[in-house]
């Protein structure tokens, strides 16, 4: 539970007190125009946290929102100077929920294919990472959730560049956790399976029946239904003894 901001009037003569999980937590939502992103950014609110959302396409509702090109490297220093700005202070919990998905068999895959998905999954991960890891570990708090993907370990044909970039995200994350666990930044992912989204529209209709099928539940998850993960790993304690880990809310496609 932290004290609200100044300028929250006082309560029974106290300082007024807020009991969500995220309460005045600073967070900065990649890919959050996204079906994953926004919901994680509305849960987020929810649970009293401040949030600002980065994409390449907006809503026209968050005129706060900061537009950004992930294949553009160029482009991240001054997108996250200014969330930090709009915050009021340094970025305190990351997801980086961008992506892309399409598919090629692997032997006419153009190489430029290949690199456009690794800059958006892999590339862009690590460098919104380097930019937010030397506030949090000179606050000595942070929380840093990848979305990678079931894919990412079970893998599928025609999207081994997919495959290849989400599994490399839970290699980075792992990596990371280790490097910052001792200043108290906690670096985790989430994994899901195929849920509502624009992500599983380029299947077709046998496609889309037979992955249902193979689902334990019989279904396809919501991205409403993954966003409460990354608040328990955002949360303080409900987060403090996940280090390094990647949770799967994905219908049971992938046991571990």
């Amino acid at each position: 539970m932290r004290l609200m901001p100044p300028g929250v009037p006082l309560i029974c003569g106290a300082v007024a007190v807020s009991d969500g999980p995220l309460a005045g937590r600073r967070a900065l939502v990649i890919g959050g125009a996204g079906a994953l992103g926004a919901a994680i950014a509305t849960a987020f609110r929810t649970a009293e946290a401040q949030v600002v959302i980065a994409d390449q396409i907006l809503p026209a509702d968050q005129p706060e929102a900061l537009t950004i090109d992930l294949r553009v490297p160029e482009q991240f220093s001054p997108t996250f100077t200014h969330a930090t700005h709009l915050l009021g202070g340094p970025i305190e919990i990351l997801v980086y929920s961008a992506g892309i998905i399409d598919r090629s068999p692997t032997s006419t895959m153009p190489l430029a294919q290949w690199q456009q998905m690794l800059q958006v999954h892999l590339t862009g991960a690590f460098l919104a990472c380097q930019r937010v890891t030397p506030a949090m570990v000179q606050a000595r708090w942070g929380r840093i959730i990848l979305i990678g993907s079931n894919l990412g370990s079970k893998g599928m044909a025609e999207h081994a560049h997919y495959s290849a970039a989400k599994a490399g995200v839970i290699g980075l994350m792992k990596s990371l956790a280790r490097e910052l666990a001792p200043s108290n930044v906690l670096v985790n992912a989430i994994a899901p399976g195929p849920f509502e989204s624009v992500m599983v529209q380029g299947l077709t209709a046998n496609e889309r029946l037979a992955n249902e099928a193979a689902m334990p539940i019989g279904r396809f998850g919501l991205a409403e239904e993954i966003a409460p993960s990354a608040v328990l790993l955002a949360s303080d304690p409900g987060g403090n003894l996940y280090v390094g880990q990647t949770l799967g809310p994905n219908c049971g496609d992938v046991m571990v």
